[in-house]
């Protein structure tokens, strides 16, 4: 187990990539070998089956078979956060408590998306999902429509089991909560060096950091403006698309996954890969996952 407080100490979270064999399940041992090369450059935690980790596009025992399988190989290096997280409230419920079951340190939740709820809604549907076990809220408003505000947020900071937010409308925000005492990770890569360093976030739950583990320590460790500035055009060509398409894209292009992509999604353009080819190529390879950059033709793609 770890504590809540532990946990906070985190502040390199990876929101890990699902990799796919050819005919699309999961690759279970290129999951492992890039969970090893985050351990290896320093992350202290992971999210699993997230956005960028594509649970959205798994059924449920898919899903909680890739937390038990980190839980059980990994839970004694990593803090395993499992995204239990789902507009349907009792579903939720049900796979947080199969996560904590099997091991998970903590949950992501998300707030209702897509049929959304009332404010009031939202805070009874964290309340019951945080009486299961510690837990970050996910604020995304880009992709669930609504914003988590302060007033929704601050109440249920008060709860035991509240560890933080994952917060991504901004700096500011940030700010705001950390100086009432509520620990946020920032969500967007090219904002969370300066959250970290100006604004005083607790750290990041990245998706570069897939493809750059230790550049993306680096930036937490200690504000390195100029490092930060070199990473920017990478980040923001990592959100062309909508993630995780660009970032599956780039560790294909890397040589660290099967070039398997599960639709919806599918990889960007040759043009967008020879845009993110160049930007890669600015970067030492001992800082990138994988042993082989490749631009990739668009039929070395495999679309489940």
């Amino acid at each position: 187990m770890r504590s809540i407080e532990q946990i906070k100490q985190a502040s390199l979270i990876t929101a890990i990539k699902t990799p796919y064999l050819s005919n699309g399940n999961i690759d279970l041992k290129t999951f492992d070998a890039l969970v090893n090369d985050q351990i290896d450059h320093g992350v202290e935690g992971i999210v699993v089956g997230g956005t960028t980790g594509e649970g959205q596009l798994m059924n449920w025992e898919e899903h909680l078979m890739l937390i038990a399988h980190t839980v059980t190989l990994f839970s004694d290096k990593l803090i395993i956060i499992g995204n239990t997280g789902s507009n349907n409230t009792r579903e939720a419920i049900k796979a947080t408590e199969y996560g904590f079951a099997t091991g998970m340190h903590a949950s992501l939740q998300i707030n209702p998306y897509y049929g959304r709820t009332s404010n009031r809604g939202v805070q009874e549907h964290f309340k019951r999902l945080l009486t299961l076990g510690p837990a970050f809220i996910y604020n995304v408003p880009g992709r669930t429509g609504q914003d988590l505000t302060p007033e929704i947020i601050e109440p249920l900071a008060q709860h035991e089991n509240f560890i933080g937010v994952k917060e991504c409308a901004g700096n500011e925000r940030i700010a705001a909560y950390e100086s009432k005492g509520i620990a946020c990770w920032s969500g967007n890569d090219d904002e969370c060096h300066d959250a970290r360093h100006l604004f005083n976030s607790h750290g990041v739950i990245s998706v570069t950091s897939n493809l750059s583990p230790s550049l993306m320590r680096k930036l937490m460790d200690k504000q390195n403006d100029k490092l930060n500035e070199q990473l920017i055009p990478l980040m923001n060509w990592l959100f062309c698309e909508p993630n995780p398409i660009a970032i599956n894209t780039a560790m294909a292009m890397a040589s660290a996954i099967n070039p398997v992509f599960r639709l919806p999604y599918m990889p960007l353009t040759l043009a967008q890969r020879e845009t993110g080819l160049a930007l890669m190529s600015n970067i030492n390879e001992s800082d990138l996952v994988g042993d082989k950059l490749q631009l990739l033709s668009d039929d070395e793609f495999i679309i489940c």
